[in-house]
């Protein structure tokens, strides 16, 4: 069985786990109220996903 014959050092394991970060959720503009809102999904500020009225919401 292998095991390793040194200690890894800090920087040797900070090095590995770089790529391990959380990205930024992506986020898009609703085209209708011009609201952030997640990609793909039914804006949840007016309704509406791709033209069309989904949702109705307490504004109307």
């Amino acid at each position: 069985m292998a095991v390793p014959k040194r200690r890894t050092s800090k920087s040797k394991r900070n090095k590995r786990r770089s790529h391990d970060a959380i990205g930024v959720p992506a986020r898009s503009t609703c085209p209708q109220c011009r609201e952030p809102k997640p990609p793909h999904r039914v804006c949840s500020n007016c309704g509406t996903y791709r033209g069309r009225e989904i949702i109705r919401t307490e504004e109307e």
